[in-house]
């Protein structure tokens, strides 16, 4: 990544109301903590619990399900919202009741998604300040239809003009964005961390999949078309590696894309089914070979950052939200001719992949870790936004 940047607009009631008191965060958009569905929900987890050991009152919005659910997580506040059953309005349904009940009583209510948009206004109304995460490209995402990309369009054209701050986590979506919709009032670029890991875990839980350490390649994402399963698949058939690949995602899924990626035969190829324990994922990911990462519409994302924090060799699809996370660290394809050169390339070249495998560490080391994405979403909340109009570089 080239740099972080902030670009603050003007100051809001957040640096009057609550001199005295903890300053109140709301953060909505997510199914809840603890974490156990994907990215944003781990982000949430991670932010909060590191918001409240700096000081700060966070509560977290959460789906209502179980009725003896924790009221509280490492001093995080729970709260509990319904989420009517009724299909596809079921999320925009939950996030209008989150935004009502985070309407008043917080200094900022920041909305991880831009699915309900327009509906921020009504923190707003109370005069709570509101940051929106777009979290990547959503429109651009291929298995949508028609009226669905143009209604998530719409969504990030209100989002712009409806939050007091748009917090983007990699500059190529805030580039993205601005190219469409002007030049941002208020637009802070904070990615995502990850845990790096020093210390060898476990190798016991390899075992349930019959998996050796360094005898596999590893595909971690949701089974779509913008992830690029399909060519990484292609690609491995066309490779020449003695080495499995283990891909994790929900593969049961009756979706044409889904049945077209069970059909591929090859021995070589396991489809293992997603994997949410998350000793099981460390373990999975630190024990292979290299990483296979194909996410080609989001910005700085979490399966790479984790896969730079095991120190594994990553090969990565070609485009600016992954060069902007991975940099020099790893091999990056375009097709499955490129990746299936790459593998076989690697696969006989061990001194440049140790070399690779110990950058990409590094890099997460200096520039992802969770303490300092942490730090500076607590410097951003306790500073008047006019008080902050720097720039901050942070070169690889």
């Amino acid at each position: 990544m080239e740099q972080f940047s902030e670009l603050d607009g003007p100051p809001t009631k957040m640096s009057g109301d609550h001199v005295s008191n903890k300053m109140k965060i709301a953060i909505l958009g997510t199914r809840g903590i603890p974490a156990r569905y994907g990215g944003f929900e781990t982000f949430a987890e991670k932010l909060s619990i590191g918001l409240v050991e700096r000081g700060f009152d966070v509560t977290v919005f959460c789906e209502s399900g179980d009725t003896s659910a924790p009221a509280t997580l490492h001093g995080v506040n729970l709260r509990y919202v319904v989420a009517p059953a009724i299909g596809s309005l079921q999320t925009i349904l939950y996030d209008a009741r989150c935004l009502w009940e985070a309407r008043n009583g917080y200094d900022v209510a920041y909305m991880l998604g831009y699915g309900a948009a327009p509906l921020c206004l009504i923190p707003r109304i109370w005069n709570t300040e509101v940051w929106i995460n777009p979290d990547g490209l959503e429109w651009a995402r291929t298995k949508w239809g028609w009226m669905a990309r143009t209604y998530f369009r719409m969504m990030e054209w209100a989002s712009v003009r409806v939050a007091n701050r748009i917090i983007a986590d990699a500059e190529a979506i805030a580039a993205s964005i601005s190219s469409r919709h002007g030049e941002l009032k208020a637009c802070s670029v904070i990615p995502y961390g990850c845990e790096v890991i020093e210390m060898p875990p476990p190798v016991k839980p390899l075992l349930e999949w019959d998996l050796e350490p360094n005898s596999y390649y590893l595909l971690v994402c949701r089974l779509e078309p913008e992830n690029h399963v399909r060519e990484i698949l292609e690609a491995f058939q066309r490779s020449h590696s003695k080495r499995q690949l283990i891909v994790l995602g929900n593969h049961l899924l009756q979706t044409r894309y889904v049945e077209q990626l069970r059909s591929m035969q090859d021995p070589r190829i396991r489809l293992i089914g997603a994997v949410y324990d998350s000793a099981k994922l460390t373990c999975l990911r630190y024990y292979c070979f290299a990483y296979l990462h194909g996410h080609s519409v989001g910005g700085t994302n979490p399966s790479l950052l984790e896969a730079m924090g095991c120190a594994n060799l990553v090969f990565a699809h070609d485009n600016p939200f992954n060069r902007e996370t991975l940099g020099q660290c790893g091999f990056y394809f375009r097709d499955p001719l490129e990746l299936a050169q790459a593998i076989d390339h690697a696969e006989h070249e061990e001194d440049d992949i140790n070399r690779l495998r110990e950058a990409a560490k590094s890099r997460a080391h200096t520039y992802y870790q969770w303490k300092d994405i942490i730090d500076r979403y607590a410097t951003m909340l306790e500073r008047p936004s006019a008080e902050s109009g720097e720039n901050r570089h942070q070169q690889p």
